[in-house]
């Protein structure tokens, strides 16, 4: 009990002392001109740009008060101490707003939505519309199964992850943020340029065509309101801001990213993953929220972007092979000449400092003005005989014991 409570405090404090807790401008101004562009940094580029045009759509809040967003956001990069999370996080803030101003698009510039292309293709790929089956039967016990991953652990494990990652495998943390907001981008603008119409809308309204001013539902999850006597979850959907984004499943996407890092990470745990997504899955159809085929793809998604975004080593498990471990674990960088004999020293002394013979080290050349705070060691007491003749050595080396000890003249 008290070893888990040990590493997670350790972990912690290793986790704050590795913050750059500085607020200088000035420091930020300093690392961007020692920085060596390269052209992975164009990037950058595509999120200033984007940025500007879904900022010039937005409408809510108006201007000017939604030049706030970018002035903040400036004023967090130059900051040292909320740099260090706000760069990595760059790509999970494009998605953010990506997703939230789509809602002002005009709708004669947006492609029509389909509404009969998902279900006609799980026909046609799988047999049957596996969605609808799942649909026929509900329980209050199946919706209660259903709604712990897809409406509360969904939202909740990413940033769990995260703290994770962070305490215990920091190295991995931006690799995650990366994948993690590209993956949204890719799967928002694809919902965006092929808008598709959820299970929800074929059991509400048919296969009637669907227009953008169509509110949204929560599906299944309006089951869950009513069970708990609240409106939450059917408020939340039916001001969605992406109503007709069922291709590809994002909770599928997140489930199966969250899965393979987790995989690579902690294989010991990867089985509780899988499963979880597993249920996820379910849960996306069970509900009413997507078609198999919507499954498929979120999952495809997330295995694409883990695999171009994540380094090799680290999809093998070996999260630090970029760096020694003085780089890894955020240690002092070691000093020259010190080798494994000299690794348990504790302290430096200097050459004039007298060092009594009990603390000596057993190769007195090694490391200049080092000394080990321990007793002679086994090496030296096997060359015993070798060093019976030295000044100071024990008197053991002889014939044995002498008592009481005779004078030294």
């Amino acid at each position: 009990m008290l070893r888990p409570l040990r590493t997670g405090v350790n972990a912690v404090v290793a986790g704050v002392n590795r913050l750059d807790k500085s607020f200088s401008p000035s420091d930020t101004v300093t690392k961007l001109r020692a920085h060596k562009f390269t052209l992975k940094d164009s990037i950058y580029i595509l999120h200033i740009l984007s940025a500007i045009f879904w900022l010039t759509l937005m409408q809510v809040p108006p201007f000017p008060y939604k030049l706030a967003i970018p002035i903040l956001y400036a004023i967090a990069l130059f900051i040292p101490f909320t740099s260090q999370f706000f760069i990595p996080a760059t790509p999970i803030f494009s998605w953010v707003l990506m997703f939230y101003s789509n809602q002002f698009l005009p709708a004669d510039h947006r492609p029509a939505v389909h509404v009969v292309l998902l279900p006609t293709l799980e026909s046609v790929l799988y047999g049957a519309n596996i969605s609808d089956i799942l649909t026929h039967f509900t329980h209050p016990v199946l919706d209660i199964i259903a709604w712990l991953p897809y409406g509360v652990i969904h939202y909740t494990f990413p940033l769990v992850l995260a703290a994770l990652l962070w305490l215990f495998r920091p190295p991995t943390l931006p690799v995650f943020a990366k994948a993690f907001g590209y993956q949204n981008c890719i799967g928002v603008f694809a919902q965006i340029v092929l808008p598709c119409a959820a299970p929800w809308y074929e059991i509400i309204y048919g296969l009637t065509p669907a227009a953008y001013g169509t509110p949204g539902s929560a599906g299944g999850l309006g089951r869950i309101d009513d069970l708990f006597g609240g409106d939450g979850y059917k408020r939340t959907f039916a001001s969605s801001p992406l109503v007709f984004g069922a291709f590809p499943s994002l909770h599928a996407a997140w489930a199966t990213l969250e899965a393979l890092f987790i995989t690579a990470l902690w294989p010991q745990y990867a089985k509780w993953a899988w499963a979880y997504a597993a249920v996820l899955y379910w849960s996306t159809m069970y509900l009413s929220h997507h078609y198999l085929i919507d499954v498929v793809g979120g999952a495809c998604l997330a295995t694409a972007c883990f695999y171009f975004f994540v380094p090799e080593e680290l999809r093998n498990g070996n999260v630090n092979a970029s760096g020694d471990k003085y780089e890894r674990y955020d240690l002092e960088s070691r000093r020259g000449g010190v080798t494994a004999d000299e690794f348990a020293s504790d302290w430096t002394v200097s050459d004039e400092e007298e060092t009594p013979i009990a603390y000596r080290s057993p190769n007195p050349g090694m490391g200049r003005g080092r000394g080990h705070r321990h007793t002679a060691s086994i090496a030296s007491l096997i060359r015993a005989d070798e060093r019976a003749g030295e000044e100071g050595w024990s008197p053991i080396a002889g014939v044995g014991f002498v008592f009481p000890p005779e004078t030294r003249r």
